[in-house]
């Protein structure tokens, strides 16, 4: 494919010397150290770093040009295409260069504040049901067929998105399903894709400290479906009981899903319990049973969210009913952690105000004797969130153990005295400890025979980002051995 096809359809700030039209390009890169001989190098200016300083090192590499949206350094000694938006001119040319595998391919996104991960698990888990091979791209992982990857970003660069898509296309795979984050889309990682499906799950309070305000968060998200370079979706399933949700009115065939009358898809009849959920769906006058291994109300909206999915590329409903049965937990997203202790032990990964309150009354609907929830606040995010989390914990919790997350470059004591502020406001018995792993242990000692124990925060996260290093820390992990320590387990 020649340098004027793989630029077709992206802006040019000025046009590339014409002897490089025909240019056959071997391939796209935007990091320079994966350049072969023939690639066009993507130099995107960073928070971090500039790319255009590793522009030189690219053509050094073999790189017939770079593109970028900034100019070329004077020192800079090569071919330089001036674009008018970096990764929007890469997520075109990766389109190209692939030649558009998102028109063929059933692509669904799914984007919202919370519910993302398990929503995206289910409909991937629906559409295995009926057969397919697909590709599932998320926060914990992504998947490829058989293949497991390890998850860089929750939605990667529009590069590495297409180069899943056609390998999923070599292996015969159909349908794709990715979580489509709010920095995705605003920094134009998704440009230019076509969906089948767009899902909107809900949007509460979370990345102010890069949207700034709600409007700019919303504003993002709705991106998803008016988007700017490409048709809109053809099918939106939106979460009807929600504002935002409710504000969403798309260019779509449009699937309403919730418990609120006026819902397309609309729950009825739940059933809780540490089991799982059962509850009825009616739909365009039937009414449907579905069972599910995941706990509380938070779940049946995501599970709604996947039969609308579902239905939306034609699936029957006993596929569906099939697929949401034996979709199993999701990592970090209420899982059990089972010592055969005579409480309830629960990893989370909420991390906002929202997404503790609805953890915690999914505990709640356990009917379990007290909930213990142990919180802390990431350290670089918004600040205004975290008294905001004190105030979820506090209020609807019966212990708190407030203790450090992620904290990053900042004081994990600062972090936990902003989150104070809100926790103070109720008179819930709580104690501060900011080693998360004697954190953890208080907790569990704390605990009693019928209590629901809640580590929020990190969920499937491996990992505890500090000032000055990355450390292995899991929560599963140092709950079982607390565990342990205190007999249970049979060790």
């Amino acid at each position: 494919m020649t340098l004027e096809q793989i630029l077709r359809g992206v802006k040019l700030r000025r046009a590339f010397p014409a002897e490089l039209a025909q240019t056959g390009v071997a391939g796209l890169e935007y990091d320079s150290r994966r350049v072969a001989p023939g690639f066009l190098f993507f130099a995107f200016p960073g928070a971090r770093a500039d790319g255009r300083q590793f522009a030189a090192s690219a053509v050094e590499r073999g790189a017939l040009a770079v593109a970028s949206e900034l100019p070329a350094p004077a020192e800079f000694r090569g071919a330089w295409i001036e674009v008018e938006h970096g990764r929007q001119a890469l997520a075109l040319a990766a389109r190209n260069f692939y030649e558009k595998p998102d028109e063929r391919l059933g692509l669904t996104g799914v984007t919202g504040t919370n519910g993302k991960t398990t929503t995206t698990f289910l409909i991937d888990g629906v559409l295995r049901a009926a057969g397919k091979t697909t590709a599932m791209v998320g926060t914990i992982e992504y998947r490829l067929g058989k293949k497991i990857l390890p998850a860089v970003n929750t939605t990667p660069e529009s590069l590495d998105l297409y180069r899943i898509f056609h390998e999923l296309e070599q292996a015969g795979g159909t349908h794709a399903t990715m979580e489509v984050s709010s920095h995705a889309l605003a920094l134009g990682r998704v440009y230019g894709l076509t969906f089948h499906t767009a899902v909107f799950t809900n949007l509460t309070r979370d990345h102010l400290d890069f949207h700034q305000t709600m409007e700019n968060y919303f504003a993002a998200k709705r991106l998803l479906f008016a988007p700017e370079g490409a048709p809109p979706p053809r099918w939106a399933v939106i979460n009807h009981d929600d504002p935002y949700g409710r504000q969403l009115q798309p260019e779509s065939q449009v699937l309403r899903y919730g418990f609120q009358q006026g819902a397309d898809l609309r729950a009825v009849s739940p059933e809780m319990n540490f089991d799982g959920l059962r509850f009825s769906v009616e739909h365009a006058g039937g009414k449907v049973q579905l069972r599910s291994p995941l706990m509380g109300q938070i779940n049946v909206y995501n599970i709604l969210a996947a039969c609308g999915t579902a239905l939306s590329y034609g699936l029957d409903w006993a596929t569906i009913a099939r697929g949401i049965a034996e979709c199993p937990p999701v990592p970090g997203r209420f899982e059990r952690v089972d010592e055969g202790q005579p409480f309830l032990v629960v990893v989370d990964y909420a991390h906002t105000d929202d997404a503790l309150r609805n953890t915690i009354a999914v505990a709640r609907q356990l009917k379990p004797r007290r909930v213990i929830t142990l919180f802390g606040c990431g350290g670089d995010r918004d600040r205004a969130k975290r008294p905001l989390m004190g105030m979820a914990a506090g209020e609807a919790s019966d212990f708190v153990v407030l203790t450090s997350d992620n904290p990053r470059s900042e004081d994990p004591l600062a972090i936990m005295n902003d989150a104070l502020v809100g926790l103070r406001r109720f008179d819930t018995p709580h104690l501060v400890e900011p080693d998360r792993a004697a954190a953890i242990r208080a907790a569990l000692r704390h605990a009693q025979a019928g209590d629901i124990v809640i580590l929020a925060g990190k969920g499937h996260e491996p990992y505890q980002i500090l000032k000055d290093r990355v450390i292995h820390f899991d929560d599963r992990e140092v709950a079982r051995e607390a565990l342990r320590e205190l007999g249970f387990g049979g060790h």
